[in-house]
Parts: structure tokens; sequence; C-alpha cells
């Protein structure tokens, strides 16, 4: 068997079954298919000690006993966390874990480490040997899990597959041993249907349309209806299908059942949804995962069983208490499938109070040890619990701000600690509306807050069809009986989900509050047809297409679309709501960012061209201006002006028009000073190129042509269009803008500078404080720089002395060119500041055009994974990012005091700005809305 026969990095593993061979004991395993090993071994794995060379090969396989929480990059999460709750005593099924290392091996070459199977035979065998059977025995067999487990969480992305070793043998055993034959026959089913899927590449579909058929048959929509009897006809209809669609028969031998689970598993790293999970939450592509083979514990041996999943406090609210689900007569997977409404975890106290008993107390160890809220998954076989899992769970973004404080306060954590634990994106979310509770509302329905937010938007089906009407800017509510990890991508696409099955813990759930969406689960009066894309509740029907609007606080659903509202959090940043007026939530974020202001290091200024922008980002906590870009102020009205400046024939012509002008950035000037009196206002020069300010070259040439074939006369039109034609650029990014204009076109940049200065001076003169700093933008030479600090400079003396009134006016340049980053040394000669304009030192670098690419060829580099994120939204460390480093220690070499700041788009994202404080900048610079992120980031990024 050639492990090539499972596809290692299309979109799912799809297994080729070309070449198969009917499994034997003298069949070599998948896991060894070069043909140097027997899959059966009695002796230690090869890697336990050194090579002939004396080299020591790394372990590969690690019991559960073996390992600790810090192992997560080897073991991955799951494992890492195995391994310790069985350091700690608590009842984990016995298992081991195949390293992340293996994973990556396999990535790399298409096939497993050739020492593997000797170390899984070991392990195997010492499995074994501590539950007294063996894997597939026919009497009584040792059954295993094979799951995922990366180092970062990613809920259902990745494969798993339960009940390995059964075969038409050993479940006869089963069904002795037990004494449940329906309980054998169901394992067997959920066997082939899960090897199906992951392994063989089944659509799904073909397992759930028989089982709908056996119900049908039956007469019952209830799993639990169907007997033995149905499920050992079931397991025939399913390897009949797997024969039909594979060509083959189910494979019987249980090692080779493990082996070809592992390498799909490995597979499942690269699959769609994992690798749009992984761009989505910027976790890195090359870490690989661990597999975790366990023996399996059964919940659904009975009524006496179960399976649920139990957060110790509430992942939605962050209030300390019991929450979580439980499902009697059930394997784990059914909870966070979704596909079956569980009860609350509190009821499990009236089912088992033994196993509640134990459960609170293992809790309460786990929230204790790992000093977080817990995310658990447990077992109980007759009576007995088991943990199968522990993490620390994910929470929503007001959960993770709630806790952290209320952790704080217990005295588990410091304050340090408790501002690590939350994000800017997290404070973000905190900062969307929500709904209007006065608001006028046609309710349909309520269920379970799953994930808060406010989300409105028209109804869908599919995941196909979020993406394609989020293609056309269309906001949707994806509807879903319950969502499965190929939903992804509808997902992301939705402004929120809204499922009729599942609570806090299934799957919907789980990845809506990872993501930040708005979620609503468990709506059972929602009778959900696909089919027909219609929802009926309550007597009424709604169409694919109609709006709606659902609530992931409360869990309500209604009909149409909502007004919203400022969130708390944004009126305690506008000043409207105190700190200690009573909300929690809003009590928490201020004790956090506070922490945040006394901790960091970097500034937060803000990019504003109003004095309304720059008024609102002064309440946000915002200590300055980073950026006015004064070409927006030439726009509207005031684009007249600029044209005459540009169709000017003498230096009358040019005066005039800038004589128009400079009364406008005088009042421009006058009012943001104003609005930020006390604090930096760092000054643009005008930038862009001058055609901009024109009508498009095609629109005027057709309106030319046109008036003249009707013998018109075109009068301005025409000048316009001599203009244009003049200043027309191939590439306008890289032509006459920035320093150039001010070199070229006397007159520009002093009437700029004069009216900076005498809006400072009328300031000045009334007692205030302004503190204006002008930029001269895209400089590449000290040269230029020097020229144009000569022309400011002098202006700056000439008001200062007409207007009897003296203030200091830094004057420096932004860095976008490599040229500059490269030669800062010599440019910091005639700068008192730098600020890196990452926006266009991003086009530069890379080459291309931002507003030509985004809508062309980056969501193929996206999807190739050439962009784990795009180098806009986020800073290119190596490329760009070294320029900025480079900028900045080659600039203080010549000017140790040289203020550096940075005002592109990156100044407001979070790992950029972790990265700006590692570089040594003194500020960054964002749009008001992201001053809060900015600032609690900053602090973060002092503490790293």
């Amino acid at each position: 068997m050639d492990v090539g026969s499972i596809t290692r990095l299309n979109v799912r593993p799809v297994f080729n079954w070309t070449g198969f061979l009917a499994y034997s004991e003298k069949t070599p395993s998948p896991l060894e298919s070069s043909g140097q090993r027997s899959p059966r071994r009695d002796k230690s794995p090869s890697n336990l000690g050194p090579t002939p060379q004396g080299a020591t090969v790394p372990k590969l396989v690690y019991d559960f006993a073996e390992g600790n929480k810090s192992m997560k990059q080897l073991l991955g999460g799951k494992g890492a966390n195995l391994a310790e709750m069985t350091n700690l005593g608590l009842p984990v099924p016995p298992g081991f874990t195949i390293t992340a290392d293996a994973c990556k091996v396999f990535l790399k070459t298409g096939s497993v480490p050739p020492e593997l199977a000797d170390e899984i035979d070991h392990h195997v065998a010492e499995l074994e040997q501590k539950m007294g059977k063996k894997l597939g025995q026919a009497d009584d067999p040792l059954l295993v899990s094979v799951r995922s487990g990366a180092a970062v969480s990613m809920p259902g992305m990745m494969e798993t597959v339960l009940n390995v070793g059964l075969n038409d043998d050993s479940v006869n055993g089963l069904a002795h041993h037990s004494g449940n034959p329906r309980f054998a026959w169901d394992a067997y089913r959920r066997l082939i249907q899960m090897f199906g899927k992951t392994v063989l590449g089944m659509e799904g579909d073909i397992f759930e349309d028989a089982i709908e058929a056996a119900k049908q048959a039956k007469g019952t929509k209830n799993d639990l209806d169907l007997d033995a009897d149905d499920l050992k006809a079931l397991v025939q209809t399913f390897k009949a299908a797997v024969h039909e669609h594979t060509g083959r028969e189910f494979p019987q031998d249980p090692r080779a059942q493990m082996d070809l689970a592992i390498e799909a598993v490995f597979g499942s790293w690269n699959s769609e949804r994992a690798i749009l999970y992984r761009r989505q939450e910027r976790i890195a592509t090359d870490l690989g995962t661990a597999v975790n083979i366990c023996s399996m514990v059964f919940g659904n041996l009975g009524m006496d069983s179960g399976t649920g999943v139990a957060f110790t406090r509430d992942p939605s609210s962050g209030q300390p208490g019991v929450y979580g689900d439980y499902l009697q007569n059930a394997q784990g997977e059914d909870v966070v499938a979704g596909i079956r409404n569980t009860v609350p975890l509190a009821d499990l106290e009236q089912i088992d109070k033994a196993s509640y008993d134990e459960l609170m107390t293992i809790m309460a160890k786990l929230e204790g040890h790992y000093r977080d809220l817990c995310d658990i998954e447990f077992t109980v076989e007759r009576g007995k619990l088991w943990m199968l899992q522990t993490r620390v769970g994910k929470r929503t973004a007001g959960a993770a701000f709630r806790i952290a404080t209320s952790l704080v306060d217990e005295g588990v954590i410091d304050t340090d600690e408790a501002l690590r634990r939350v994000k800017g994106a997290q404070l973000a979310q905190l900062m969307f509306p929500r709904f209007d509770g006065d608001a006028a509302t046609d309710l349909l329905t309520k269920a379970i807050g799953a994930s808060p937010g406010a989300a409105s938007g028209k109804v869908v089906f599919t995941s196909a069809a979020a993406v394609e009407a989020a293609d056309r800017g269309e906001k949707v509510i994806l509807v879903r009986r319950e969502t499965n990890p190929d939903d992804l991508h509808g997902m992301i696409a939705a402004q929120g989900i809204l499922t009729s099955r599942g609570g806090k813990t299934s799957h919907a759930a789980v990845v809506a509050r990872g993501m930040g969406k708005t979620c609503v689960c468990g709506a059972d009066e929602l009778e959900v047809d696909v089919a027909a894309r219609s929802i009926k509740v309550n007597g009424r029907t709604i169409a694919e297409g109609d709006m709606i609007s659902i609530d992931g606080t409360t869990g309500q659903v209604f009909l149409g679309e909502v007004p919203v509202v400022p969130s708390p959090v944004v009126q305690y940043f506008e000043g409207t709501l105190a700190a200690d007026a009573g909300d929690e939530l809003v009590a928490a974020v201020d004790r956090l960012i506070t922490h945040a202001d006394e901790t960091r290091r970097l500034d937060v200024r803000t990019n504003a061209d109003t004095a309304e922008d720059a008024a609102r980002a002064r309440r946000f906590g915002a200590q300055g201006i980073g950026l006015c870009r004064t070409e927006h102020m030439f726009l509207g009205e005031r684009r007249e002006a600029v044209e005459r400046l540009i169709l000017a024939d003498s230096a009358e012509e040019s005066d005039a028009a800038l004589a128009v002008l400079e009364p406008l950035q005088r009042k421009d000037f006058l009012e943001l000073l104003d609005a930020m009196d006390g604090l930096p206002v760092t000054i643009r020069l005008i930038d862009p190129p001058l055609h901009e300010f024109l009508p498009p070259l095609t629109e005027l040439a057709v309106k030319v042509a046109l008036a003249k074939e009707r013998g018109e006369d075109p009068g301005r039109d025409a000048l316009l269009l001599t203009a244009v034609e003049r200043l027309h650029e191939q590439n306008p990014m890289l032509g006459l803008r920035g320093v150039r204009l001010g070199l070229v076109i006397p007159g520009l940049f002093k009437m700029q500078v004069r009216a900076i200065a005498s809006a400072a001076a009328e300031l000045k003169k009334a007692g205030k404080d302004p503190r204006p700093e002008i930029m001269i933008p895209l400089v590449a030479a000290v040269q230029e720089l020097q020229f144009s600090r000569d022309e400011v400079e002098a202006v700056l003396t000439e008001v200062a002395a007409a207007e009897g009134v003296e203030w200091s006016t830094p004057i420096g340049t932004m860095i976008e060119l490599p040229r500059a980053a490269v030669t800062a040394e010599q440019i910091a000669e005639a700068a008192e500041f730098f600020s890196f304009g990452t926006n266009d030192l991003t086009q530069m670098t890379w080459g291309f055009s931002r507003d030509d690419v985004e809508g062309s060829f980056f969501s193929t580099y996206l999807e190739k994974g050439i962009f784990a994120v795009s180098p806009f939204e986020s800073i290119d460390r190596e490329g760009v990012g070294a320029l900025v480093k480079m900028g900045a220690e080659r600039g203080r070499t010549t000017r140790p005091d040289l203020k550096l700041g940075i005002c592109g788009e990156h100044g407001g994202d979070p790992d950029s700005i972790h990265f700006f404080h590692e570089a040594g900048l003194d500020y960054v610079s964002c749009s008001p809305f992201r001053i809060p992120v900015a600032r609690l980031e900053a602090g973060r990024a002092a503490l790293d």
C-alpha cells in the first residue's frame, strides 16, 4: 500500500484505492510503505538509542505519562494537556501521542518517518498490556480513537476517527462483552462513517442519507430508536457504500485502520477548511498537527453513560458557575456536532450525582492548575467518569475581560498577566454597536446566545450562498440545522450564525466565539428546510433573502433589521458612561486599559484631517495627531481652486490660485490645532499627484470629442484635458508627487506652511498651546529634504516675526521609499523626526499597487498560502519591517534624539504594534476608532 494513496495537500484527504490489497498480517502497514518493516515488532523503538553514527534520533511518540503542558509545540495542545491531566492523577484513558514533528516530515516528503512504525508498535504493545486486551481482539477488542491536536486550538478543522479496531469479528465480541449489541453495532457504524469521510474522502451525505432512510423506515426521527438489528443493517449499507464509491472493501485489519487514520489526520492539516481557519486566525502554516491515540471509553453504552463538554466559567459572559452540555447515551462527537439537543450540565447532578460531584472537583482543580477558564471534554461510562481533553477555553471578548479581572480579584493572577490575556481584537469587538432595546421589534424566537453581538442580514441556508452574497456586498445570516467544519467559508462571510440544534459547546458556538462572530444556537422552534430554502417558526415562514436580526447575548431572533446603538464600551471611551456606573464589562475594560497606559512605552496618536475626528480621537485617548493628510482638504468645493492652480499659465495666475487656497487652509489648521491644543499635530504637506484633483482622462476626452462632434466649443473642458494629458503618468505612484511637487510648483508648500504658521500664531496669542509638526512627504534623498526644509524654515521665521510670537515647529519627513530607509543616516541630518508611511513603503517594497492588486491576485496568494495575511493589513516583518528597523537604527546613529513614529494603517494592527515596539519607535498613529486597541496592545507589547 503506497502512502501516496492519501492525497496530502489537496482540499480534503481523498483515498485512492488503486493497487489496494486486502489487509492481512502479512501486508505491510501503510506507515511502512517503503517496505523495510513489518507492522508487528517485539522490540523497543529504534529512536530510543544512538544510531550507528552516534547521533540520537528524536522521539516521535510519547506516552501520555511522558509529557506535560509545556510541550504544546511538540505534542499539540490536546496531547500536552492529556499528559498534564495524566500527571495530575486525573482519570484519563491510557494512550500515546505522535508528535507534530512526524507530521512535518509527512507534509514535506509525502511519507511518514521510516522509524515511526516501530515506535507505534512499541506503544501499542504497552497500551495493550495496560488494558489487558489487544487491538481488534475478537472476543474483547481494544478500541482506540485517532484524534488531531495542533499546538494552537483549531476546533473541528482537522480529523478524528473513533472506535478504530472494530471489524466484522470484533464487533460480535464487543457486543457479547458489553452485553449491549445495540451499542456494539452503533460503534461499528460510527467507525465506518468517520473512516469513510475522513480517510476515504467519501461525501458525508452518503452516510447521513442512509441513516435518515433507516429512521424513516422505522417511523422515527430519533437515532436512539434504531435498535441493534437496524444498526447492523446500517453497517452493511455503509460497507456496501464504501465498496460502491471506492471499489474495495472496508479494511478489516485494525492496525491498517489506525495507520490510515493517522495519515489522514496528518493530511488534514492542509485541508481547505484548516488552511482557511489558520488564515482567519493568523496561525502559522508550518506547525503541523500531533496525533493522539487514546483507548476508547464509551458514553453510548446506555442511559447510565453519556458524554459532555464543561466550562469552569461561562465562556460567553465570564461569570463563575456550572456551564456546559451533557448528552446521555452518546459519544463526544454528538455533543460538539450539535446534531442532538443536549441538557444543561447542571442536570447531570440529578442523572448521576457521583459523576457530577467528581467532575466539579476536577474542574476546580484544573482551573486552579491552569489559572484560567478551562474547556473540558468528558465521558461517563456506566457511572465511571473519564477525562478526554482540557484546554484553556475559547471565550467571547466580554468574557475575556471579565475573567481576567476576576482572576486578579481572586488573587490567582496579577494585573500584568490579566493584560496579557486580553487582546486588541477583542476590545475592538466590544466597541461594535448593539441592538437598541427600546426599538420596536418583531420577535420570532429566543434560543441560546452562544456568541455575543448584534447582527442583521438576509437569510441564507448554505455556506456557498453566504460567500456569494458577501462577494456582492450583501450582509447575511447563515441559518443551519447545525454547522460542521465544512461551513467555515460561510461562517466567515456571514454577519452571524443561527442554528436550530446544539448549544454553547456546539461547533457553531465554539468557532463563532473564536472568530468574534455573533451566534445563536439551539433555536429548536425553527424548522429549517434547506431544500425549500425556508424557515418555519410559530406558523410563520421566512424565505431565503428575508432580513432577520440575531442577538448573540440574549439569544433573541427578530424579523427584519433592528436599529443599533453604541456599545457601553464606546460610551465609556466617549466619556458618556463612567467606569463606576455599574457595568461590569466597562469596569473591566477601564481597569485593563488604564494598566496598559501605565505600562506602555509607545505613545498612541491618531490619523485625523478634521477637527471632529481629532476631538473624538482625543476622547478615545489619542496623544496627538500622527498624520494630517492635507490633500484631503482640497476636495469638494475647493477642487476648482486646485484646478485653477494646475491650469495657471503664469506666476500671477498661480499666485492668485494659491491666495484663494491659503485662507481655507488656515481655517482648517486653526480648527485642528485647537482641537489638539497642547498635543503634537504632525501635518503632512500635500502628497498625491496633482492629476488626482482633475477629472479622469477618459471622461474628459469623451466630453471634448462629443462637443467637437456637435460643433460646440468644449471651453474649460479642453483646457482641463490639456492639463490632464500633460500631467498624466503611466505610474503616478512613482511620479510627480510628494516633495517633488513642492520643488516643481513654486509656492505650493510655502502656502501650506504659511497657513499652518499663521493659525498657530493666532492660537498662541489666544493663550493656547499649538504644537504643529511639519512633515515633508516622499523624500528619497537628503538634498530634497534640505531644500524643502530651508523654504519651510524661511516661512516660519517670516510669520513668527510678523505676528510677534515664537514657538518651536519640528520639521521631519515620511519614510515611505526604500531608498529613504537605506540612507536614513543622511536624511536624519535634515529631519527632527521620521514617520514611517508603511502603506506606501509596502507598495514600493513589494512592487505592486494596493488598489490594483487587492482585487486581482491577492485572493489567489492567500489561497495558495503565499500570504498568511495581507501585507497591507499586518506588517511584513521580514521585508518592510526590516526597512523600518534599518531606517530607525540608521537615523538614530546621526541624531540620537530622532523622534520615530508610524502613520500607516499598520499603526492600528495589534501584531504590527508589537513589532513597532520591538523596533524602538516612539509612537504609532491610527484611525480614531482604533485608538483604544492601540493603547491596549502597546501595553501588552511592553509586557512582552
